[in-house]
C-alpha cells in the first residue's frame, strides 16, 4: 500500500475510486453522427488503461434538440446512444476505473443555426458574446420539457452502464438560471437566490426519480463569476452549501470565472504563460466551507500540484484533465516510480482551441492521442534491429529518433546547431511561450536513455551520411524564414524570426507584415512593443493570426492593446523602397481600389518558412525508394515498402518542415507516424 497522498483510495458514496486522479468532463469532439463510437471509446479507455481512478467524457452531452452542439458533442437526447454508451463503459470498467459523464442544456451558449434550426434558450433575450445568438426568453412550458429531457437523458446513461452523471452548470443553461446577470425571469425561476437556483434543483430531483440513489450525481459548476453584477465568493459559497444540504448530489466540482468571452474562457482554463493551479485555493475554501466532497481541475499539468491538492486536503479528487491528454498513463507511472517519463503538457492549448474552431482535439505534442486505433503511446519493439540516421533535432527529428530508438532500432543524429530545439528553442525564448521547451527536453530525456547518439554543430552532408552506412535516413532539418514575398524590395525587410532571436534590433516605428497568421508574427510584436517603438500588424486576412486560435491570442491581446499596438486587417504590403533612411511601403488590398503607403524606418514579415531540402535532394538519388512515400502504407499504418531504385542503399524520408511549413504537431505526428512502423 502506498503512502502516495494520490495513490489513496476514496470512497463516494456506494463508488470506490483507486486512487485520487480524475479526468474530469471535456469534450475531444471525436463522435460521430453524435455517437461515441470506436474512436472516442478507443481515447477513453486508454486513459483507463492508464490507471486513472476516473473518467469523465463529453463536455458536455446534450439532452434537448434545442441544445445543438456547437463542436461535435455527444448527442444524449437519442435512444441509439444508449449501446455506444455501454460498450465504451464496459471496456473502462474491465480497465478498473469508474467512468461518468457529462450533461448539460446549452441554453443561449449555441447558435440557432445549427441542428435543427430552433431558436436558442436563455432566461432572458441577452446573447452571449462568444457564440453571438439572441436567445428566446424561456416560457414554463420549456422549462418543463427540458427538465424532463434531463432526466431521460440520464436515465439513458444509468441504463448505458455510466456510474453516474455531472450536470454541467457554469455558463450554461443552468447557471443561466442562477446568475443574476443573466436571468430575467419573474416568478419561480426568478428573482431571488432561492428561485433562481430552483431550475437546478428541479432537473437534479427529476434525474434521482429516475435513477435511484445507487448512481452518482454531480455538478460542475461556477462559485464566483468574477463579473461585476455576477455570482460572487459569498454568493458561491451559499450555493455550494445549499447543493449540498438538497440531499440531491454527491459531490461539487468547483469552477471560477466565466465562459461567455475568450478572456473569460481562458482565465477559467488557463494556458501557457499564465500561472498554474489559479484556482485551487478557491476550491479549498468551498471544501472546507461545506465539507463536501469536492473535485476541482485547471491547468494542474504536474504530478508535484496535484499531489499536493490532495494532501493539503483542498481537494477529494484533482483533475489532470489536459495532462492525460499529453500522456494517458500518468497514475501507472507514478505507480511505478517513473514520475520523470511522464510527458509533460506545456499549457498550449492545441487541444482545446482546435475544438473551438470546429476541428477535434489533439495534443500538441502527443500525436497518438484521438488516434489511439492506428497510432501507439507505448511503442514496441520492431522485430530486426536497423540503423536509423536523422538529421535534425527539432521536434520531427527528436520525435522520429525516440520512437526508433523504442523499436530497438540503433538510432544517430545530426544537428548543425548546438542545441536541440529546432524553431521551438527560438520560440521559447518568449517569457510566455517558455514551457514549449518541454516538448524537447522530454524528448531528449527519453532519447538518452535509450542510446540515441547525438552530434552537434554538425554540417551533415551526403558523404557524411553516407559513412554512417544506413538503413534509413529522416531528414528533419525544418525550413528557414520566407521574406521573399513582396513585387518589389523584399531584401529591405526582417524575418520575425530575426527580431525574436535578437539577431536584429527592433525599430522605432514598425510594419508587420504577417500572413503566416502564426505565433512568430505576435511573439514579434510584443518584442518590438515592449522597446516603446510604434508598431503595427498588417494582414491581408480578414482577421489577424487565425493559427494562434482564440485561447491563445488573449494573453497576447492583454498586452499587445496596452502598448497600443495598431491592428489592420485587409490590406496587403505590395512593395517597400528606400526613401532616405526610412522605408517607404506601399499597400493594397485583394478587395482592389486601394492604394496606400506608409512610412517606416522597419519592416517585418511573417511569412512561413521554405524548406531546407538541398541535403534530401542530395541524397534522393542514392536513396532505394528515391524519397518516395507510399500514402497506402502510411495511412494503412504499414512499414514503406516502395523500391524505386534497385541500386539505393538506404530508405530515405523527408518530414516536418523540411517539406513543408506546418506546425509543431504536424513535425511531430510525421516523425511518429514514420518511426513507429521502421
Amino acid at each position: 500500500m502506498s503512502n502516495d497522498p494520490l495513490l489513496q483510495p476514496y470512497k463516494l458514496k456506494h463508488l470506490t475510486l483507486r486512487n485520487r486522479i480524475i479526468v474530469t468532463s471535456h469534450e475531444p469532439a471525436y463522435p460521430d453522427d453524435g455517437m461515441p463510437k470506436e474512436r472516442y471509446r478507443a481515447y477513453t479507455v486508454e486513459r483507463a488503461k492508464g490507471g486513472v481512478a476516473m473518467t469523465m467524457t463529453a463536455g458536455s452531452a446534450a439532452v434537448s434538440r434545442d441544445s445543438p452542439p456547437v463542436f461535435n458533442n455527444l448527442l444524449a437526447y437519442k435512444d441509439e446512444i444508449v449501446p455506444w454508451i455501454r460498450d465504451m463503459t464496459d471496456a473502462v470498467h474491465e480497465q478498473g476505473a469508474a467512468i461518468m459523464i457529462q450533461l448539460t442544456h446549452l441554453g443561449r451558449r449555441t447558435r440557432w443555426d445549427k441542428g435543427d434550426w430552433l431558436p436558442v434558450l436563455a432566461p432572458s433575450h441577452q446573447r452571449e458574446a462568444a457564440h453571438r445568438a439572441f436567445p428566446k426568453k424561456l416560457e414554463d412550458w420549456d422549462i418543463e420539457r427540458i427538465i424532463k429531457d434531463f432526466a431521460d437523458a440520464a436515465e439513458r446513461m444509468k441504463a448505458g452502464g455510466m456510474d453516474g452523471v455531472e450536470l454541467e452548470a457554469y455558463g450554461h443553461l443552468i447557471d443561466q438560471f442562477a446568475s443574476p446577470l443573466t436571468n430575467e425571469l419573474d416568478g419561480p425561476y426568478g428573482g431571488s437566490l432561492e428561485n433562481r437556483m430552483r431550475f437546478c434543483f428541479d432537473v437534479f430531483r427529476a434525474m434521482r426519480e429516475r435513477v435511484g440513489d445507487d448512481f452518482i450525481l454531480g455538478v460542475r459548476y461556477t462559485a464566483d463569476e468574477c463579473l461585476p453584477g455576477g455570482t460572487d465568493r459569498n454568493d458561491g459559497i451559499e450555493i455550494s452549501k445549499r447543493l449540498r444540504d438538497s440531499g440531491l448530489i454527491d459531490y461539487l466540482n468547483v469552477i471560477r470565472g466565466h465562459i461567455d468571452t475568450d478572456p473569460g474562457l481562458t482565465d477559467v482554463i488557463p494556458i501557457q504563460g499564465m500561472a498554474n493551479s489559479p484556482h485551487l485555493d478557491f476550491a479549498g475554501e468551498i471544501r472546507a466551507a461545506t465539507n463536501f466532497p469536492t473535485f476541482h481541475a485547471a491547468k494542474i499539468p504536474d504530478v508535484a500540484t496535484a499531489r499536493h491538492a490532495i494532501a493539503s486536503g483542498k481537494v477529494d479528487m484533482v483533475g489532470m484533465t489536459r495532462a492525460h491528454m499529453t500522456d494517458p498513463h500518468i497514475v501507472r507511472k507514478i505507480i511505478e516510480k517513473r514520475e520523470e517519463d511522464i510527458r509533460p503538457c506545456v499549457g498550449a492549448n492545441y487541444c482545446l482551441d482546435r475544438i473551438y474552431q470546429g476541428g477535434m482535439a489533439f495534443c500538441i505534442h502527443n500525436a497518438a492521442t484521438g488516434r489511439e486505433e492506428t497510432m501507439p503511446h507505448v511503442v514496441e519493439k520492431a522485430d530486426a534491429r536497423r540503423k536509423i540516421v536523422i538529421v535534425g533535432a527539432g521536434p520531427a527529428g527528436l520525435e522520429a529518433a525516440r520512437v526508433a530508438a523504442e523499436r530497438g532500432h540503433e538510432v544517430v543524429v545530426f544537428e548543425a546547431a548546438n542545441n536541440p530545439g529546432g524553431q521551438i528553442r527560438l520560440t521559447a525564448q518568449s517569457e510566455r511561450r517558455k514551457e514549449m521547451i518541454s516538448i524537447i527536453d522530454w524528448r531528449m530525456s527519453q532519447c538518452e536513455k535509450r542510446g540515441v547518439t547525438f552530434h552537434f554543430n554538425s554540417w551533415a552532408e551526403a558523404d557524411t551520411i553516407a559513412a554512417e552506412n544506413p538503413d534509413v535516413v529522416i531528414i528533419a532539418t525544418g525550413g528557414l524564414p520566407h521574406t521573399d514575398v513582396l513585387s518589389k524590395g523584399s531584401e529591405l525587410v526582417v524575418s520575425a524570426w530575426d527580431i525574436i532571436s535578437g539577431d536584429v534590433k527592433p525599430g522605432t516605428n514598425v510594419l508587420i507584415y504577417d500572413d503566416a497568421g502564426d505565433h512568430a508574427g505576435l511573439q514579434a510584436a510584443e518584442i518590438i512593443a515592449r522597446t516603446g517603438a510604434k508598431v503595427e500588424i498588417m494582414t491581408p486576412d480578414r482577421s489577424f493570426a487565425p493559427e494562434v486560435m482564440a485561447m491563445n491570442l488573449v494573453p497576447y491581446m492583454r498586452t499587445l492593446q496596452k502598448l497600443d499596438v495598431i491592428f489592420t486587417v485587409t490590406f496587403r504590403l505590395d512593395q517597400a523602397e528606400k526613401q532616405g533612411n526610412q522605408l517607404l511601403a506601399h499597400v493594397g488590398s485583394d478587395y482592389g481600389g486601394v492604394a496606400k503607403q506608409r512610412i517606416v524606418d522597419q519592416i517585418v514579415v511573417n511569412h512561413g518558412t521554405i524548406p531546407l531540402d538541398d541535403l534530401y535532394f542530395e541524397l534522393k538519388p542514392l536513396s532505394s525508394n528515391l524519397g518516395e512515400l507510399s500514402h497506402d502504407q502510411l495511412l494503412a499504418g504499414e512499414q514503406q515498402t516502395v523500391t524505386r531504385n534497385a541500386d539505393g542503399k538506404f530508405q530515405l524520408f523527408r518530414i516536418g518542415d523540411a517539406v513543408a511549413a506546418r506546425n509543431t504537431h504536424a513535425a511531430i505526428y510525421d516523425g511518429l507516424r514514420i518511426a513507429s512502423r521502421l
